[in-house]
């Protein structure tokens, strides 16, 4: 009866999925949201899959895109860090850690940072620069909490603060991701949903927003009155993405691994992440995918990347490498360093 219920409920997400889809407008609401830098990825080993990993989520890559899949992490828990020199010369960093609890469940930290260098303020009056710089800072904040409901069904919760800066504005928001994963009675096939980004609106606001402004043209009348802009809010990327994972085969020579997603965004269109990995002695993986397949006018593509898994002192490292392919805005490279305790 419970697994029922549980399969009744994830049919009903991908059901709701659809109905949206289907009644979506043909236009979309690309560059409609902030906090852009949320739907980055974290992890070079789910970016070497195409970004396909709220089924596989079994480790602390996990706590970004399933939060059910933190209680699967083996161990005391994992920790990692992930680096990336992101487009256009910005930089993107992921940092997490987990922490087993026994029958109560897992618990798990995460940090994203997103940076750009600094630049001349330049304006008409002074072209070649102000003696100001500005930049644009972002980092997300979060806490996961998972827990496994029996031995197929684990679900996970996570929230988190985000902040971003730009020169001396701020805004601030909150959010929730929530997941569920399930190992479905079918040997080897574990399907999963999670909903991400699920927050307030955020909007911009600092001293730049303040000036003062001569209302009454008349002599004599008030010359400066303290005013304000009135700046919009804005939504954050929220993101419900169904997924299944299928490991084809495995022995102590040969792993291969297959796994797809489905992504509804509040932003775009619908589309599918791919990919295959394929492991060698349980020490090397050779891993390929392709992100957003049926996405129009997408500048992503194929992503290629390669890990290492070794036993050292009771301690698991992992050393993963991702590259992906982003059209005419070149290709970005990710380094991601992991250790189960």
């Amino acid at each position: 009866m419970r697994i029922s219920k549980i399969t009744a409920f994830l049919l009903t997400i991908v059901f709701g999925c659809h109905i949206n889809s289907a009644g979506a407008q043909t236009t979309t609401k690309v560059g409609t949201t902030v906090a852009q830098f949320l739907k980055i990825g974290a992890g070079a080993r789910p970016l070497a899959l195409g970004g396909a990993y709220t089924a596989l989520a079994n480790d602390i890559n996990s706590i970004y895109w399933n939060p059910a899949g933190l209680s699967l992490v083996g161990g005391k828990g994992e920790a990692t860090f992930n680096h990336a020199d992101w487009l256009v010369d910005t930089n993107y960093d992921f940092a997490a850690a987990s922490f087993n609890a026994g029958n109560f469940g897992s618990i798990g930290f995460q940090v994203i940072s997103f940076r750009t260098p600094e630049q001349k303020v330049r304006t008409v009056v002074s072209p070649n620069g102000t003696g100001q710089v500005w930049d644009y800072n972002a980092i997300s904040m979060g806490v996961t909490f998972s827990k496994r409901l029996t031995d197929r069904f684990s679900i996970g919760i996570t929230g988190k603060y985000i902040q971003e800066t730009l020169f001396n504005e701020i805004a601030r928001g909150g959010a929730f991701d929530i997941g569920v994963l399930y190992r479905t009675p079918y040997d080897k096939l574990t399907i999963g949903a999670a909903v991400t980004n699920f927050g307030t609106k955020m909007r911009l606001d600092g001293r730049d927003v303040f000036f003062n402004d001569a209302p009454l043209p008349d002599q004599g009348a008030v010359d400066e009155v303290p005013s304000k802009f009135r700046l919009d809010s804005f939504e954050i990327p929220l993101n419900l993405r169904f997924g299944i994972a299928w490991e084809v085969t495995r022995n102590e020579n040969l792993s291969i691994l297959a796994v797809a997603d489905g992504s509804h965004p509040n932003d775009s269109n619908e589309f599918l992440n791919s990919g295959i990995e394929i492991g060698l002695k349980d020490i090397l993986f050779l891993r390929g995918g392709y992100k957003a397949l049926f996405l129009d006018n997408s500048e992503e593509g194929a992503t290629f990347g390669v890990g290492l898994k070794y036993d050292v002192v009771g301690t698991n490292l992992k050393l993963d490498f991702a590259w992906a392919d982003y059209g005419r805005l070149d290709n970005v490279k990710f380094v991601s360093l992991a250790i189960r305790y």
